[in-house]
């Protein structure tokens, strides 16, 4: 007769059960119940409440629950692994109950997995063959989700699309991370325009209509070379653009960002560029001078740390300009208005300088050896 194995419990409970082989006589088991479980068995019931009176009515694997007298308590639910198994969409992922039910607590995850006041817990029915619960979602997107539950922290590869990951988490209730998610799709959307981007746009219109690139991000795009008369750029964030050797003749550069830019070689006739940041600017050799007698008008701009050297600036207006450690060697500044200009530290070594306005400007430790012209004292004071 094959052997039995049994698990005894005190009555009433499913933890600190007592494994063993059944013993052949109703006799020996309650000894054996005694000597495992200290309890001086009365009763013993099946999990159902039945009474046992004959062990051969007792089969392999029951559970046995002692009494001392009292009635049939009915035992709680054995609480469940702290570990579960999740098949995703065919792909597994074993992760601890409590990073799905901790975090996000009225998540579809944490209703699905937690324990409820009475100790029973809402887990899904459906499991494979392996006993993993299946959810029928994709593996691909869910995986950040079960990271971020974990850490708290977003993190995906680059490869993988945020907007799925984003339904996921509204599917699944993950509220906590939704707004980061939406301020992804936003700076996605914020993807810097290409040089093809731009060229497409200039096919399209003709050179002297008004083309307006109006505050949009051209950050480190290369449109060296490019024919850009007359197109708006008004708050514009070129940070870092590749113009060299562009037309940006009767552009509007109001206010736009074009710090740490490359413009060398740059036509810039009747430019606009009132308050423009040009920090760091590289612009040798650019050619500002409009023979028809148009001012580039580049007032208030920011040309800190610029280098302007060797360019044709005559006739500029760079009224209370910022020309701070600016390099403006050899500069045809005939004419050009640089009042109010703070020019400390400029080098204006070899300069053209002729009737240049430079009254109320700072020129604190400027270099001005090698002048063309001389500097007259009436074109510097207030």
């Amino acid at each position: 007769m094959p052997e039995k194995r049994i698990t005894a419990y005190k009555n009433g409970q499913s933890t600190d059960g007592e494994e063993f082989i059944l013993p052949h006589s109703l006799e020996a088991l309650n000894n054996e119940i005694y000597l495992r479980l200290n309890i001086i068995a009365k009763y013993l019931y099946l999990k159902d409440g039945t009474i046992i009176t004959d062990i051969t009515y007792i089969r392999h694997n029951d559970e046995l629950y002692i009494s001392e007298g009292e009635d049939f308590i009915k035992p709680k639910d054995k609480k469940p692994s702290e570990w579960i198994t999740l098949n995703v969409g065919g792909k597994y992922f074993t992760t601890s109950r409590s990073t799905l039910t901790r975090k996000e607590p009225t998540s579809m995850l944490a209703r699905m997995f937690a324990e409820s006041e009475n100790n029973y817990l809402f887990i899904p029915s459906n499991v494979d063959a392996n006993g993993a619960y299946l959810i029928d979602r994709s593996p691909t997107y869910f995986e950040p989700i079960l990271n971020y539950l974990r850490s708290g922290h977003l993190i995906f590869d680059t490869n993988v699309n945020p907007e799925g990951i984003l339904q996921e988490a509204k599917f699944f209730g993950i509220d906590s991370i939704i707004p980061q998610l939406e301020n992804l799709q936003v700076q996605k959307n914020d993807v810097p325009l290409s040089r093809r981007d731009v060229i497409d746009a200039l096919i399209k219109s003709a050179y002297t209509a008004e083309l307006r690139f109006q505050g949009v991000n051209l950050a480190g795009a290369d449109l060296s070379k490019l024919d850009l008369r007359y197109i708006n750029f008004k708050y514009a964030n070129m940070q870092g653009c590749k113009l060299t050797g562009t037309n940006l003749s009767w552009c509007c550069l109001e206010r736009a960002d074009l710090s740490y830019s490359n413009i060398d070689g740059a036509q810039l006739l009747g430019v606009k560029g009132l308050c423009a940041n040009m920090e760091g600017v590289s612009m040798k050799n650019c050619n500002f001078n409009d023979p028809s007698g148009t001012r580039s008008n580049m007032e208030g701009v920011n040309l800190k740390f610029a280098n302007l050297e060797g360019s044709d600036m005559c006739g500029i207006n760079l009224r209370v300009a910022t020309l701070k450690n600016a390099n403006l060697k050899t500069c045809d500044l005939r004419a050009a208005v640089l009042a109010g200009a703070d020019l400390e530290k400029c080098d204006l070594s070899g300069s053209d300088l002729h009737e240049a306005n430079l009254r109320g400007a700072n020129l604190k430790d400027a270099a001005f050896e090698l002048m063309l012209t001389p500097l007259h004292m009436s074109q510097a004071i207030r």
